[in-house]
């Protein structure tokens, strides 16, 4: 068995697949004026980061700058950008 600090990397490297994939999916299904609407750059440019972001965590580069930099980029748009584009479009779905 391998030690419990490969194994947390292993989760979280796994883990952070699904959200940067999430974060991109949910940004190409936004309207574009639902950004600016709600003060945040606009689609395109989160498109681009969250894009970015979701790539560095899919490549196989393991941890590094750019995988965290990927992480971080992902995680402000779910934590910041999300809540208030959907906010925006009329609240949650659910």
């Amino acid at each position: 068995m391998p030690p419990i600090d490969v194994l947390v990397y292993q989760i979280l490297y796994f883990a952070g697949i699904p959200v940067g994939l999430y974060a991109f999916i949910h940004a190409i299904l936004q309207r574009a004026d639902a950004f600016t609407a709600a003060d945040k750059l606009t689609k395109p440019k989160w498109l681009g980061i969250s894009g970015a972001g979701a790539a560095a965590l899919v490549l196989p580069i393991g941890f590094g700058i750019l995988w965290l930099a990927g992480l971080v980029a992902v995680l402000v748009y779910i934590v910041d950008v999300r809540p208030a584009v959907t906010e925006v479009q009329g609240g949650s779905r659910w």
